[in-house]
């Protein structure tokens, strides 16, 4: 007959987590998450726009890296801005919010004022001292930070359906109107978008957010009505054969998309930057020389750091313990996702031509910069989460130097 041991060996301690495992359980995983997405992205825009780009620049009697270059040097400030605004304390930004609202309106007035400088029928620019300078992607920054500012300081009355609805409802209203009155409608429906996901995750009843998405999906629709460019763009969509000079341009992105096959042509094989994606290869097609020259498997690596900057914002909102950090994080990540969305099913020939740039990939310096300073702010929420401010906090108790004092022994005389 066995007997029992009375001293049982202590359990073994379960070992710590290490690798891949040890990176999600950590308190600033979305953090690195955050920051490993955004780099692949640029990483992958500043090499496809130098090879979109090239044939396009020399065209025109430039080098063939000047927009390449000029992506790189904004890619560099906004890196350099996000990198210190992630450093700030979001009750700092938090009271920026009301003096963002009022740069936001200042800079799309001057849109509408002789400074303002009209680009393939959209006057969205101000052009000063040989600079050209885009408003509307700084106010959609502008109008989240701002948004979230009003409902903190009223976090204990947003039950009340006019506390939550003013000055908010006015103020991204105004800041609506003035994006439609440029003729950027494409611009209006990601900050239409916007204002509706950032209501959405306030906690607005539906009673209130239908209306709201109906009356805007309903002038949407009335405003491609009244304009024969945005009715031209709506007939090549639903047949492409009724107008073959606006439909040469979607009809090549799906070519370029379908001969790209598994792993594409190579870098700088593309067939359709050489004219059939016109002067947009860079710019709204990058995607399109994407799935060209990397195929399938560089869409999807595209399509899998988006869908990872979505989970790791939305994350960060879940675990935030204030409302403007909820706010905010929230609003950035539903505006770049929605964004990166359009401009995929845009190319995809899934939805008609709107003109919205590829988050990160497409050229251009202000939708850049804009990009990453809303990646500072959102980096700046996640380092606020209780998780991560114990985290640091711990890891600056432990990285303090010890003080030690040496005393001289005294020479014996």
């Amino acid at each position: 007959m066995a007997i029992a041991n009375d001293t049982a060996a202590p359990p073994k301690a379960s070992a710590a987590p290490t690798g891949v495992r040890a990176l999600v359980a950590s308190p600033m995983a979305d953090t690195y998450m955050v920051t490993f997405a955004v780099t692949i992205l640029c990483a992958i825009g500043a090499m496809m726009v130098l090879s979109a780009s090239s044939v396009l620049a020399q065209a025109g009697n430039r080098s063939p890296y000047y927009y390449a270059s000029r992506q790189m040097i904004f890619m560099a400030i906004g890196v350099t801005g996000a990198f210190v605004i992630s450093r700030v304390n979001p009750r700092l930004l938090q009271r920026m919010g009301w003096l963002g609202w009022g740069l936001s309106m200042l800079g799309l007035l001057l849109v509408l004022s002789p400074l303002g400088h009209s680009v393939n029928g959209n006057q969205n620019w101000i052009f000063i001292a040989g600079f050209t300078f885009q408003p509307s992607e700084f106010a959609k920054l502008g109008l989240i930070i701002w948004a979230g500012a009003v409902w903190q300081t009223k976090r204990g009355r947003l039950h009340e359906v006019a506390q939550l609805l003013v000055p908010f409802i006015p103020g991204a209203g105004l800041l609506l109107a003035l994006i439609l009155a440029g003729r950027d409608l494409g611009t209006g429906i990601i900050v239409g978008i916007i204002i509706v996901s950032l209501l959405f995750f306030i906690g607005t009843s539906m009673r209130v957010l239908a209306p709201a998405a109906l009356v805007g999906i309903t002038g949407a629709i009335l405003l491609v009505i009244g304009s024969g460019n945005r009715m031209a763009r709506m007939k090549v969509f639903f047949d492409p054969s009724s107008n073959t000079d606006l439909s040469s341009q979607p009809m090549a992105a799906v070519y370029a998309l379908a001969s790209g096959g598994w792993w594409g042509l190579g870098l700088g094989a593309s067939k359709q930057k050489w004219g059939g994606l016109k002067d947009a290869a860079h710019t709204d097609f990058i995607f399109a020389v994407i799935g060209e020259e990397l195929g399938l498997f560089g869409v999807l690596v595209v399509i899998a750091m988006f869908a990872l900057l979505a989970r790791s914002g939305f994350s960060i909102a879940l675990h935030s313990d204030r409302i403007f950090n909820r706010v905010v994080a929230s609003g950035i990540t539903a505006w770049l996702l929605a964004q990166g969305i359009i401009n995929i099913m845009v190319v995809m020939h899934l939805l008609p031509v709107l003109g919205i740039p590829l988050p990160f990939l497409s050229s251009g310096g202000s939708a850049l910069m804009a990009n990453l300073l809303a990646v500072g702010v959102l980096l700046a929420c996640a380092r606020d989460t209780p998780d991560a401010r114990r985290y640091l906090a711990a890891r600056k108790r432990t990285a303090r130097p010890r003080m030690t004092s040496i005393l001289a022994a005294g020479r014996s005389r």
